[in-house]
This record gives C-alpha cells, sequence and structure tokens, in this order.
C-alpha cells in the first residue's frame, strides 16, 4: 500500500471519527454547558446582589468577602468525597443529586436576614455543589481520548463566559425590575429565580446522560464499537489507578498549587467585577451587568481559539503558560488606572481571557499521570486545594479594600500570583505530561 493510499485511508478515519464525536459533543456538551452556566450563576450572583444586599443588611466589605469565600470551604471539604461517590455510584444519578441539592440552597439565599444565616447558607451551596466540576471533568476522561479532551474542556469552560454574558444582564434586569414585586426586594428575587433552574437540570441529567459508552442507547453497536478502541487506544498513566496513588506523584501537589493561583486570580475579579465597574462612575445596575458582558465576549471567543491551537499544535505548556502571564498584564492594568472604565474593560477582559483559556488546557493533564478511581480522587483533590483560592482571594481584596479605601494593592498582589503560576507552569511540570498524542 503506497503512503498517499495510507494518507487517504488516514483523512477518511479521521472524517468519519468527527462525525462520530460531532454526534457525541451534541449529546453531552450543550447539556453540561447549560448546568456549567446555572452552577456558575448560583455561585457568583451573590456579586451583583451585593448591591443591593448589602446596604439592605448592613453588611461590611470584610463581611462580604467572608460569605463569598466560605463558598469553598464547604467545596474543599466535600469535593474528594463527592467525586470517590461518583465514581462509585456513576455520574449521572450523583452530577443529578448535585444539581438538585445546589438549587435549593441557592434559592434559599432569598431567607437570609442576618450575617450568622450569610455565612451557613453560602457554606451549604459549597457543600452540596461539590464535585460537580471535577465530576464532569472526569466523565470526559471516560468518553474523549487525550487528544479531544482540550477542545472538549474549552467547550465545558465556556460556561463562564457564557454567564457572564447572560448573567450580568439577567442580574440587572432582576434586580431592577423585579425590586419590590410581592414586597420582595430585588435581591431576593435573583437567588430564587436563579435557583429554580438548576433544579429542573437536575432532573434533565438524569434523564438524558448515560454513564458509560456501553450504556448509550443513542448510539449503534458499531458507534459504541469504534469510541471503545479510540479509547483503548490512549497512552496508559505510568501509575495504577488506586485512590493512594493521587499521593505519590510530586506533579499533584504543583498542579494543585497551579490551580489555587488560577482560582485566586478568578474569584478575584468575580466577585468584585461588578464593584469595580461602578467605581469607574457607573451607577444603574442594568448599565453595570451589560458592562460586564464585554470581557466575557472577548474571553469566549479566545476561549475556542487558544484551545483549538493547544490542541493542534499539541502543545500546553507555552499556551497555559501564556494565558497566566496575560491574566497577570490585565490585573496590572487594571491597577494602574483604577476608576478609569476604558483601561478596567480593557485589564479585564485580559484577565478573563487568559484565566477562561488557562482552565480547559490545565484539566487536559492530570488524566496523564491518573487513571480509574485515582483519576476521579486526584481531579477533585486537585481542584479542591485549588478552591481554597476562592477562600483566600474574595476575603483578601474585601479587607484590604476596608483597611485601605481601594481594591488597588489587592490587584497588583493577584498580578504576582499569576506570575507564580507562570514560573509553576514552565518549569513545575514534567515534559513527559505536556505530550499529546496526535
Amino acid at each position: 500500500m503506497t503512503a498517499e493510499t495510507l494518507s487517504t485511508a488516514q483523512s477518511r478515519v479521521e472524517l468519519l471519527d468527527d462525525v462520530l464525536y460531532r454526534k457525541v459533543n451534541w449529546r453531552i456538551i450543550p447539556l453540561f454547558i447549560i448546568c456549567f452556566l446555572f452552577a456558575y450563576l448560583d455561585r457568583v450572583n451573590i456579586s451583583f446582589a451585593k448591591l443591593q444586599m448589602q446596604s439592605d443588611l448592613g453588611f461590611s466589605d470584610t463581611v462580604y468577602g467572608l460569605g463569598a469565600s466560605l463558598f469553598f470551604v464547604g467545596y474543599f471539604l466535600f469535593e474528594v468525597p463527592s467525586n470517590i461517590l461518583l465514581h462509585k455510584i456513576g455520574a449521572r444519578v450523583w452530577i443529578a443529586r448535585i444539581m438538585v441539592s445546589w438549587g435549593i440552597a441557592s434559592a434559599c439565599m432569598m431567607f437570609v436576614s442576618d450575617e450568622f444565616w450569610f455565612y451557613t447558607l453560602r457554606f451549604l451551596i459549597g457543600v452540596m455543589e461539590a464535585g460537580f466540576v471535577p465530576g464532569v471533568l472526569y466523565y470526559f476522561t471516560q468518553w474523549y481520548p487525550g487528544n479531544r479532551r482540550g477542545r472538549v474542556n474549552a467547550y465545558f469552560k465556556s460556561s463562564i463566559c457564557l454567564c457572564g454574558i447572560v448573567g450580568g444582564p439577567l442580574a440587572g434586569f432582576i434586580l431592577g425590575h423585579f425590586d419590590g414585586m410581592y414586597g420582595m426586594a430585588g435581591w431576593k428575587w435573583l437567588f430564587l429565580l436563579e435557583g429554580l433552574p438548576s433544579i429542573v437540570l437536575g432532573v434533565v441529567v438524569l434523564w438524558l446522560l448515560s454513564d458509560k459508552i456501553e450504556d448509550a442507547s443513542w448510539l449503534t453497536a458499531d458507534e459504541k464499537r469504534v469510541l471503545l478502541e479510540r479509547m483503548a487506544s490512549e497512552p496508559k498513566p505510568d501509575s495504577s489507578s488506586r485512590f493512594s496513588d493521587i499521593w505519590k506523584h510530586p506533579v499533584t501537589y504543583v498542579m494543585s498549587a497551579i490551580y489555587l493561583c488560577l482560582v485566586m486570580a478568578l474569584t478575584g475579579l468575580l466577585f468584585w467585577m461588578p464593584q469595580l465597574i461602578k467605581s469607574a462612575g457607573v451607577a444603574d445596575t442594568f448599565d453595570i451587568g451589560l458592562l460586564t458582558m464585554i470581557p466575557y465576549l472577548i474571553a469566549a471567543v479566545g476561549n475556542l481559539l487558544i484551545g483549538s491551537s493547544s490542541d493542534k499544535r499539541g502543545e500546553r505548556r507555552w499556551h497555559m503558560a501564556g494565558c497566566a502571564s496575560l491574566t497577570a498584564g490585565g490585573y496590572l492594568l487594571c491597577a494602574w488606572f483604577p476608576g478609569q472604565l476604558l483601561p478596567l474593560m480593557a485589564g479585564m477582559s485580559m484577565i478573563l481571557t487568559g484565566i477562561i483559556a488557562w482552565m480547559p488546557i490545565f484539566w487536559t493533564i492530570p488524566p496523564r499521570f491518573l487513571t480509574g478511581l485515582a483519576a476521579a480522587a486526584g481531579i477533585a483533590l486537585i481542584n479542591s486545594l485549588g478552591q481554597l483560592g476562592g477562600i483566600i482571594a474574595p476575603f483578601m481584596v474585601g479587607r484590604i479594600k476596608d483597611l485601605t479605601g481601594s481594591a488597588t494593592p489587592a490587584l497588583y498582589m493577584l498580578s504576582a500570583i499569576c506570575v507564580l503560576a507562570t514560573v509553576l507552569v514552565i518549569w513545575g511540570i514534567p515534559a513527559r505530561y505536556y505530550q499529546v498524542k496526535q
């Protein structure tokens, strides 16, 4: 058989694979994108509720920052146990449970009347949501080979962009138009109306998902065989699949440190973005919501382009390092021009583009050295240790703002954290884990 014939046959196989994986994508990814959208709405709508809730309840910036952070305490404590249960019970049932319970907890935020219940419910939302993101990422490892996960993870993480595009105007609309309806403040309506859809989506997950390729009634026998062959051809990680294996790899701790920096960079902006825009002289809540769309729109495009580039080139290290550096530069820009809307918007766009494109590439690395139960628990461990950044950053920004009257010193600190992450990405992870089979 000639080289030209081999090349033609290979191209035909790749085309058929693309058609098959497109079918898989349409079944799985849109649903998870919508689920992640509401997960993030329920997680960060507190940043918009703050515009009314803080004055209604008399909370300081420190109280708000601590409440925002407590979500991540619950998330951290229950992340690994949640993913171990997901591995044993199955993704379909467990992810559905996560969504229903976090939707109920988030809607209950409308009943907050003092600091105690504010702290308690924020903690409970974190407990209920724990395991969702790493559970979905682990689920992808059961359906997609390594050379497709960068794009798939990018599609999934693009939900953060969708949250910003939809969430800001939606929150602004609810706060502005529902305030006072039936005697309820706008921020109470916000928690109620954004919590209920998660409960409905939990039922949809239970109905539509299949835990394994073999269980998918919507695939033909030949399609299942091809998918299983692609998964079987994956290079095997250089470890076994026991839970104890996650502690044996130094790279697990490096990955956790990188993700800690990433989450600090993300939450440092997410929970304070509306306030930064307000500090630039924008008073109307709906206008603030509309302006938060712009960085997310830019990040959505950047995320897909960078994720696709990483997969096509089979390169992870420098794509990740470039994203971390872009985030650092964005924080510097915001710090240099406080209270000036155009530089703030440019800086926030750089921050979100860097972070959101960084995440999906980052999550292609753990399956390179973990598999089976170790992969489920290891992804959860890295994610949960990283989520400590969500405890630190919002509280840090709020405390610094209370002490100094300005968020600028915190922005410089977040930029330095991104520089540290860049160093860890370049020198902290062995080159063999960046290799991608083409």
